[in-house]
């Protein structure tokens, strides 16, 4: 039975759900966090809560810094390079991501650099940048002083600013790049493939360790494509693809019969694919899979 208060949490479930994944990384660590602060509101004097959209937050966000502190201890044992959890985007999962800034504030190479932040860092970053709260807000959901509040969101912009530039996304480039980066490889048209690639680009991939994956980054057109030919050699055989928005982009869904394997974010400049994030630990599929249409 759906309660009034049960009702009233879900109209906050996605602006939640999206605090938790941009604090965290990991859609299947947002889904606990966001049970939990439900439980916890559901449990609690609701005549001391005068602002229950403030109160979530908090509570979400403190929450995430608990999580936090074990997870980098996990991220530092993790086998090869760790990558967020994929999310769809396309179906409001994450809230509305109707601009730039929102989209960018959900992609992979976005989460990838919060990941240089001490876990209060990130947490003013996420709170500032994504949901707009001014430094006195801010302040009071961390229960830290307005001027320390400044002083770390100053500080996670330096970390985060990334040495090698950011490339600024345009959505129809984007598309087109991922369609044709389909085509090619649905033929096996290396040359296609080669095209598309820029010179410098860079193919990072998260096995986990459950599956085969490079443990490292591959850097260079000439040692991406020898990559790519040798997966498709002992893998890709019988693999779909299909396109998808992941992270507030279009990337690339990789299917073995009723099985999603990977999902492929990809950060183009100027027409090319510059850099290229894989995901094809089982463990960080099944919510992305949950969630795509099978073609």
């Amino acid at each position: 039975m759906t309660t009034p208060t049960a009702e009233e949490f879900e109209t906050h479930r996605p602006r939640l759900f999206g605090l938790a994944y941009r604090m965290l990384g990991s859609a299947e660590e947002a889904e606990d966090t966001v049970q939990d602060a439900f439980l916890r509101f559901d449990g609690a004097d609701r005549t001391a809560i005068e602002h229950p959209s403030a109160w979530l937050a908090r509570t979400v966000t403190n929450l995430c810094l608990n999580r936090l502190t074990s997870a980098r201890a996990r991220r530092e044992q993790y086998v090869g390079d760790w990558l967020p959890e994929p999310v769809v985007t396309s179906d409001g999962t994450l809230g509305p991501l109707e601009s730039a800034e929102q989209r960018d504030s959900v992609s992979m190479a976005m989460l990838v650099l919060l990941e240089r932040l001490t876990p209060t860092e990130r947490a003013v970053y996420v709170l500032r940048e994504a949901f707009g709260y001014g430094h006195r807000e801010i302040a009071d959901v961390l229960d830290l002083g307005e001027a320390n509040c400044r002083q770390l969101y100053r500080r996670a912009v330096l970390r985060v600013a990334a040495p090698e530039g950011r490339f600024d996304a345009v959505p129809e480039r984007q598309e087109k790049l991922v369609a044709s980066f389909i085509t090619a490889a649905r033929d096996g048209d290396l040359v296609g493939l080669e095209k598309l690639l820029a010179a410098d680009v860079t193919w990072w991939s998260d096995g986990g360790g459950k599956v085969s994956a490079a443990r490292r980054p591959i850097e260079g057109r000439e040692k991406v494509l020898r990559f790519l030919v040798g997966a498709s050699q002992r893998f890709a055989a019988g693999f779909e693809y299909t396109a998808a928005e992941v992270n507030g982009a279009t990337a690339l869904a990789a299917w073995a019969s009723d099985t999603l394997v990977g999902v492929v974010c990809f950060e183009e400049r100027d027409g090319l694919i510059a850099r290229v994030r894989a995901v094809v630990n089982p463990d960080k599929l099944d919510f992305v899979r949950r969630r795509l249409a099978r073609p």
